[in-house]
Formats: structure tokens, C-alpha cells, sequence
């Protein structure tokens, strides 16, 4: 493992880290926004943005004035080719603790799957599977608001599919 992605996993380890990326997976936020949306002081906000920053997990989407100051926007260089097998500073550890996060946040609302299986399928069976995948993951990430915007509601999505050694 190189010391890239070795600073890359340190930095998206923290719980308050992995917050941060989902959130910045669907829209661009400024330190003062990220840190009321995660009930932060502004100063630990911007603390997490500059480790996730340092590590490439998060890069600068532009600059707004705000009150004779300039505030920096972030957000998360989400990729096809990252949910197409290099998912970027997240490993299996990190993403099962966001996913326990997330089901406690559950609303028990019928429009929900919940899959998890080890099976055996033919090639073009488990190519067409990724495609479909792939193809919500894209769908909801181009559909993405900023947080609290009217007429939306937050999701958790949390897909990991991959192939196996026999």
C-alpha cells in the first residue's frame, strides 16, 4: 500500500470524516455549513475539511464572499470509476460503521432493500448486476441536494459488490 493511500484510509477512518464525505458525495459546502448540517463548532469543521483536504478526499469547488469574507466551498471528487472498483479512502471497515450510523437513522418507510449474499451466478448475470448498480448509484448522486432542501429527504446508500475468488 502506498503512503497515498495509507493517508488517504487514516483520513477517511474518523466517523466525523466519513460524515463529512457523504455529505459532500451530493452537494458543495462551506466549513460554516458543514458544520451546522453536523451540529460542529465551525473551527472543528474546518480541522476535518483540511485533513480531508490534505489527503485528496476532498477538493476545493470554488470560493463565495459572505459578509466581506471569502468562504471556500468542498466537495467529494465523486467518480464513475470510484464505484467501479477503487472506492477512495473506504474500506470494508469504514463503511460498515457509516452503514451502522445510518440504520439507526432509519424511518421504517417501505422503500428500502436490504441484500447480503455470497452466491455463485453466470458472467453476464453478474455484469448486468453491476450495471444496474452502478446505474442507481449514478442516478442518485446526479439527484443529490444540498441537505434540508425542500421536497427531499435524506437516504443512505451503501452498495459494495464485488467479485470472489473461488
Amino acid at each position: 500500500m502506498s503512503d497515498d493511500e495509507v493517508r488517504a484510509l487514516r483520513a477517511a477512518a474518523h466517523p466525523v470524516r466519513l460524515r463529512i464525505l457523504s455529505l459532500l458525495t451530493s452537494t458543495e459546502l462551506s466549513a460554516a455549513e458543514v458544520a451546522r448540517e453536523l451540529g460542529l463548532t465551525h473551527a472543528n469543521a474546518s480541522y476535518h475539511l483540511r485533513v480531508l483536504l490534505d489527503a485528496e478526499e476532498i477538493v476545493e469547488a470554488g470560493e463565495e464572499r459572505i459578509r466581506g469574507g471569502v468562504a471556500k466551498r468542498y466537495r467529494h471528487p465523486w467518480r464513475q470509476e470510484d464505484h467501479a472498483g477503487h472506492a477512495r479512502g473506504v474500506d470494508a471497515r469504514t463503511m460498515a460503521h457509516e452503514m451502522v450510523r445510518r440504520m439507526e437513522l432509519r424511518d421504517g418507510a417501505p422503500q428500502a432493500n436490504f441484500t447480503d449474499a455470497e452466491l455463485w451466478v453466470a458472467p453476464e448475470v453478474w455484469e448486468r448486476a453491476v450495471r444496474l448498480l452502478v446505474e442507481a448509484s449514478e442516478l442518485v448522486h446526479a439527484e443529490a441536494r444540498p441537505p434540508r432542501t425542500e421536497g427531499t429527504r435524506p437516504v443512505g446508500l451503501t452498495i459494495a459488490a464485488f467479485g470472489m475468488t473461488p
